[in-house]
């Protein structure tokens, strides 16, 4: 019992002032702490507009101007909401993909998920990404991340293949879909975009974003916090192995801390989880954010926490069968072996609903006294062509009690806002 304690502390929260997932009362102390920085004039989300140079924000209708398919307004809807072809994000499969989200034990589900077949209207294009928010609005701030920045990624790339000569052949639009530069630049106006939220309060709140685009052969990774992204492919004796293709981006790596500590921000972990480094602000113990990446989470922007994602390539070879995206309530009880293993050997349908069950039973026998993390994972199957494991037996679609009921209705609005979300009760 003696060392229950530091478990909890380890895996209750990615931020210390978070009222998820604990007894104590650090959300008394956060609200008052927020009212005061408030009151002093540092807390509002609009006093930087413009600084470093970010582009103007894309409307919606600008971003509806992208070639992203054919939309349908759902009959009935008093809102914004589209059937778009291809878009998924609820728990379910599709010939390529898995899907499977579940709600942990500590409050409203902050996990998010999508899979977008035929991506910008290219059959060969496919854009995938996990989200997992944390702080008061972080369920907020991952739906409204997975619902934007596909269309922000999408209007950059139909503005550069606008202005720029020689991308109008085949090889030209691979090389600029793979661009870094408009990953780059669609996550600076994401965050923008949440800075400018009327809605939803991202000062202490915010999400990673973990998101892969295939485009024939090419994958191409970019990383936002700590969710990752592993491949199981075959090595030279066709043995399955696991190769991560992220990097956990905490506060502690050494550029990470760098960058931090420049801006005067301190990294530093509490006494009862040694092994968690945590993002405070220069003269007070808050919030403690376990990441040195994330959108949204403008008390610590200042201090040199960012939204860049860390963009990656990987080059896709006959030995390469999926690719697993999952937030941290996944990795942070089974491995990367572990979990190549689970899912190569699930049929491709349920494959991540068996991974997720997997990681909820790890959490149950491992760290019997913790509240179990929210966990979502995807499983892209790079080789869906060929002969693959099925189960004929499995509907398609799984619904469950803890799938996000909330539809397309937070994509943007005319104006650039999303309207609000509605939680799903408790």
């Amino acid at each position: 019992m003696t060392q229950a304690a530091p478990v909890l502390s380890r895996y209750g929260t990615d931020f210390v002032a978070e009222g998820r997932g604990s007894d104590s009362e650090c959300l008394g102390g956060f609200e008052c702490f927020l009212n005061i920085v408030r009151a002093l004039g540092m807390g509002s989300c609009i006093s930087e507009v413009g600084a470093g140079g970010l582009p103007p924000l894309l409307t919606y209708s600008q971003e509806l101007n992208v070639d992203v398919g054919k939309r349908k307004r759902i009959r009935g809807s008093s809102t914004m909401d589209f059937k778009l072809p291809g878009r998924m994000f609820l728990n379910g499969s599709s010939d390529v993909a898995s899907m499977y989200c579940k709600q942990g034990r500590k409050g409203v589900n902050q996990d998010a998920m999508l899979v977008w077949e035929n991506f910008c209207s290219k059959d060969d294009t496919i854009f995938c990404g996990v989200f997992d928010g944390h702080g008061p609005n972080g369920h907020r701030v991952a739906k409204k991340v997975r619902d934007s920045f596909p269309l922000k990624l999408g209007a950059q790339w139909d503005l550069h293949l606008k202005n720029e000569d020689g991308f109008s052949n085949q090889n030209g639009a691979a090389t600029s879909y793979n661009s870094e530069e408009q990953i780059r630049q669609a996550s600076k106006i994401m965050d923008k975009e949440l800075k400018l939220h009327r809605d939803i309060d991202c000062f202490c709140s915010g999400t990673t974003a973990v998101t892969l685009i295939k485009q024939g052969l090419n994958l191409v990774i970019a990383n936002v916090g700590d969710s990752r992204a592993v491949l199981g492919t075959r090595d030279h004796a066709d043995s399955l192995i696991a190769v991560q293709l992220t990097i956990d981006l905490k506060p502690n790596l050494p550029k990470e801390e760098e960058r931090i500590k420049h801006r005067k921000g301190r990294v530093f972990s509490l006494k009862n989880e040694p092994d968690v480094a945590r993002v405070w602000l220069p003269n007070s113990d808050f919030p403690g954010l376990a990441m040195a990446r994330a959108f949204g989470d403008f008390c610590l922007k200042n201090v040199g926490l960012i939204s860049v994602p860390d963009v990656s390539y990987h080059r896709l070879t006959e030995k390469d069968e999926f690719v697993v995206l999952a937030t941290d309530g996944i990795w942070d009880v089974l491995s990367n072996e572990e979990v190549v293993e689970i899912v190569a050997s699930a049929p491709q349908s349920t494959a991540a609903r068996i991974l997720v069950e997997s990681a909820v039973h790890a959490w149950r026998t491992k760290f019997p006294f913790c509240k179990v993390d929210d966990c979502a994972a995807v499983c892209l199957f790079l080789n869906s062509d060929s002969e693959s494991k099925t189960d004929d037996t499995t509907d398609k679609l799984m619904p469950d009690a803890t799938t996000d009921p909330v539809d397309q209705s937070s994509l943007p609005s005319e104006n650039g806002i999303g309207p609000e979300e509605a939680e799903k009760p408790q």
